[in-house]
């Protein structure tokens, strides 16, 4: 095979951009799309609190349904179809959400987009297992996640100038929008993803002399059966239900929070949530590849400890400086903990397995992100505020923190 170190550019580079561009549509458009448009979603469905929180529980069950079977297709037929297929059902779905005309029709349009997320970004994040060397891993997952900061960027800067344009039904066309950037992207991950160096007769990038079948993933692999009997796996499961469960409530409520309790203009808060999109592109980028030089654990424990901090000062700090803080908090920690998770699943188990590990993991973080949503709506539904929910958050990132310092696991050469 042709190594990496000896050409004056890798293709991985392009799957790096591409996984980058897929989850900028699997998560940044499908999922926190709704960020920007629950408010005027809220209105034109008349909906109440629980059930704007169904809406968003039913997009995190969706994901939930795909997270584990999605890793062993991707592992069976290869990341490629699997992720362009799944990609166009986002498409489909999100355009099946701004025709809905009653909640139901939204609910199953959200719980189908879920599903199309999930089925796409697991799929994308395990190619970089396959593509990078485990020196390399947490950098390029750090890069990969960046796609969530693209789509934040992206939907709070066009939606409400969307939303201004087509007044009532602006929510509407914000979703017809979004769907089809997705179509857009899922022609080109079928015409530029391939599924491993093999494909194109290269080394992984960062592959060290004399360790080209563990890279490359040509050693023999690791059983099945290993997913759910290694301890390392069921220990990041566990703390990454923490992640799912805290990070939902902040990132769904964040703009809602700010426009109903705080009475700050939509445009500001559009314009606050843009710029976390902004910040947080490097937000993998820097703790990826922290967990590169000190550790997958120690690197996780400081990021859990910092989103902590974020969530409980959104929560008693209201107040504009607090707003603040805790925004900057979120932006350079936002997208960090999964791409660390992705990089822990590759050193683990290794490059074939690690879609379907990271598949199985994303089942327990499912389950944190399909009770968030629902527990903080039923929150504001009682007691009129988030606040409670955003501090219910920070004590779980608080618990994940604790259980990172504790975990074990090997590393891949």
């Amino acid at each position: 095979m042709e190594n990496s170190r000896t050409t004056s550019f890798h293709f991985g580079w392009i799957i790096l951009v591409m996984v980058v561009v897929i989850v900028t549509g699997a998560l940044g458009f499908a999922r926190f799309g709704y960020t920007m448009i629950i408010n005027h979603m809220k209105e034109g469905l008349k909906l109440d609190e629980s059930m704007a929180g169904d809406l968003a529980t039913a997009n995190m069950v969706g994901y939930l349904v795909l997270s584990l079977t999605c890793g062993f297709l991707a592992s069976k037929f290869g990341p490629r179809i699997v992720i362009f297929l799944f990609m166009l059902l986002v498409s489909l779905s999100m355009f099946l959400t701004g025709i809905a005309e009653n909640y139901l029709t939204a609910l199953a349009g959200r719980f189908l987009t879920g599903m199309g997320s999930g089925g796409t970004n697991i799929p994308a994040m395990g190619l970089i297992s396959a593509w990078f060397a485990a020196r390399r891993r947490g950098l390029a997952t750090g890069i990969g996640v960046g796609g969530s900061s693209v789509g934040l960027l992206v939907t709070g800067l066009t939606l409400p100038v969307i939303f201004t344009m087509y007044g009532t039904d602006g929510w509407r066309y914000a979703w017809f929008f979004l769907s089809f950037l997705t179509l857009v992207i899922a022609v080109l991950s079928l015409v530029l993803i391939r599924n491993s160096p093999a494909d194109k007769g290269l080394s992984p990038i960062g592959q060290l002399p004399g360790n080209a079948g563990d890279a490359a993933g040509t050693r023999k692999s690791p059983g099945w059966a290993s997913i759910v009997t290694t301890p390392s796996v069921w220990h990041l499961a566990v703390i990454y239900i923490m992640f799912g469960f805290a990070y939902i409530i902040y990132s769904l409520f964040y703009v809602r929070y700010l426009v109903k309790e705080a009475s700050i203009p939509l445009e500001w808060a559009g314009g606050m949530w843009a710029a976390i999109g902004g910040v947080s592109i490097v937000s993998g980028f820097i703790w990826g590849g922290v967990s590169d030089r000190i550790g997958r654990k120690f690197a996780l424990a400081i990021v859990y400890a910092l989103q902590a901090a974020c969530f409980l000062v959104f929560g008693l700090w209201r107040a504009m400086p607090g707003f603040i803080i805790s925004s900057v908090l979120f932006a350079v920690t936002a997208w960090s903990i999964p791409a660390i998770m992705a990089a822990s699943c590759g050193d683990i188990l290794g490059p074939k397995l690690a879609p379907a590990a990271l598949g199985f993991i994303t089942l327990f973080f499912g389950i944190g992100q399909a009770l968030g949503p629902a527990a903080a709506g039923r929150i504001a539904e009682n007691t009129g505020s988030y606040a409670l929910a955003f501090i219910i958050a920070g004590g779980a990132s608080f618990i994940g923190a604790i259980g990172a310092v504790f975990l074990k696991g090997k590393r891949e050469a």
